[in-house]
Order: structure tokens, then C-alpha cells, then sequence
């Protein structure tokens, strides 16, 4: 293990932490009034890796005790990993950052 590195590192985007389980993503968090839940639907192989090509993006609220369908605020479907985190940075920033 390298001297400069944490103990307990996690993976950060643009501030927040990056957390993957199976072909679900989570961005921001648990903590925090809203997170972002990606789930990869599609992939593809090109050149011998595979490419996410469907990946669904949500943003949901963290209040204990809301139904799944109470939680989701947003949602949308991309054609990358990219666009996905792309929006979904934008969506969280701005959840996060609002008055209520």
C-alpha cells in the first residue's frame, strides 16, 4: 500500500462518493437529502471490453421509511456511463444545493 494512501479511500466524483454493487451505482451520500442510484441495463463489447450502452439514472430522496416510489424525484435513461454521470452530477448538485 502506497505511504500517500488513506485507509479507508473510496472512490470520489466532482466531491462525492462513488459506491458500485453488481450493475447498480450509487453517487453522493446516504447522509446527504438526496442521492443518485445508476443501474447499468445494457452493455456491449467493443474492442474485448464491455460498454455500458443503457443505464437508467435516478435521483431519489434519503428520508427513512419512504416507499421506492416516493423516493424517486427524477429519472431518466442514457446511452453511456458518461452522459449518465454527467447528469446525474448536475441533478445532485443541484438537488443538494436548493432550499428544501
Amino acid at each position: 500500500m502506497p505511504a500517500n494512501a488513506k485507509k479507508d479511500s473510496v472512490l470520489r466524483y466532482k466531491g462525492h462518493p462513488l459506491m458500485r454493487r453488481d450493475n447498480v451505482i450509487y453517487y453522493g451520500s446516504m447522509t446527504d437529502s438526496h442521492i443518485i442510484m445508476m443501474q447499468i441495463l445494457d452493455c456491449k463489447k467493443e474492442n474485448g471490453l464491455e460498454i455500458s450502452s443503457r443505464v437508467s439514472v435516478q435521483l431519489q430522496k434519503t428520508i427513512p421509511g419512504l416507499r421506492t416510489r416516493e423516493r424517486i424525484v427524477k429519472s431518466t435513461e442514457k446511452n453511456s456511463l458518461w452522459s449518465a454521470m454527467d447528469i446525474a452530477s448536475i441533478w445532485l448538485n443541484r438537488a443538494l444545493s436548493s432550499k428544501s
